[in-house]
């Protein structure tokens, strides 16, 4: 969560490129862990794996050691909303739905982004919770235009998630700038109104992350200090996309791509996909490609 009274700090176009290039390293590392993810899995073997392959492509991970964070991803299953730790004790079971965050520095510039990934035999109305939250997340893209207000983002989420679907839109957690820090202003909630708070400008990173509970939206964090949980036991979904605001209120520059993730978790067959509720809506954001 970005510090109150920090400035907002607008990148020049190679500075865009730069948090690009680690942004999509972080989808590059998930979609290796897609092709991992079975029932049986340990939060620790994968977390050993993404920590291996971020630095094996010359980066470094960009939770691990942030503010004593012990771990490249973190891991939330089920109940969990964020900031699970992955331990050998974390086994996967078949019907879990799993948060997996993940971070990482390219040439000083942070990227961030998060997956929520079905496995095996979920039930319907979890199904439903993430296809409805990833949605919102699509919802809170098109609404971060220049000009716009980081409430107009905000609102789009809560109106579609509380009063549309009737989920629980978590108020602790929050989106949040994005550049030389993981952290940095403005904070994006996944709750407010319109026409409040700081303007967009062409420039500005964000990273957009919804948080949604199946049932009510109160958490409460684990003795661990990080684990972040819903205090009646419902799932919740997370999904998240680091974004540029264009000029001339045109639509936002996607940095994160999440289309790898999900074509292997389409080959995967311990894996459930899930569905875009607004294919064209989708189309839209589609990343500009890195040159490697």
């Amino acid at each position: 969560m970005a510090r109150k009274g920090r400035k907002m700090i607008f990148k020049t176009p190679e500075e865009i490129e730069r948090s690009r290039k680690a942004c999509q390293l972080v989808c590059d590392t998930l979609t290796e862990v897609a092709k991992m993810l079975r029932p049986g899995l340990s939060g620790k073997e994968i977390d050993a794996f993404a920590e291996t392959y971020i630095r094996d492509h010359g980066a470094v991970p960009g939770f691990k050691g942030l503010y004593g964070c012990p771990s490249t991803l973190l891991v939330s299953r089920n109940e969990e909303v964020v900031h699970g730790l992955p331990n050998e004790h974390q086994i996967f079971e078949d019907g879990d739905i799993l948060s997996i965050d993940c971070g990482t520095v390219v040439d000083e510039f942070y990227g961030d982004a998060a997956y929520t990934f079905c496995v095996g035999d979920v039930t319907e109305p979890i199904m439903d919770l993430c296809r409805r939250t990833k949605h919102s997340l699509y919802l809170g893209i098109d609404a971060a235009r220049q000009g716009n207000r980081v409430g107009d983002i905000s609102h789009a989420v809560q109106h579609y998630t509380e009063r549309e679907c009737g989920y629980g839109a978590v108020r602790e957690l929050v989106g949040h700038g994005l550049g030389r820090s993981l952290h940095e202003a403005p904070d994006v909630p996944n709750f407010g109104k319109r026409g409040r708070g700081p303007v967009l400008k062409a420039g500005l990173i964000i990273a957009i992350e919804p948080m949604i509970t199946l049932g009510k939206r109160s958490v409460v964090s684990r003795a661990d200090g990080w684990t972040i949980i819903t205090v009646d036991g419902s799932p919740a979904a997370h999904y998240e996309h680091s974004i540029a605001i264009r000029p001339d209120g045109e639509p936002a520059d996607l940095m994160s791509d999440h289309r790898p993730i999900e074509e292997a978790i389409r080959r995967n067959d311990n894996l459930k996909y899930v569905d875009n509720l607004d294919e064209a809506l989708v189309a839209v954001y589609q990343p500009v490609e890195v040159i490697r």
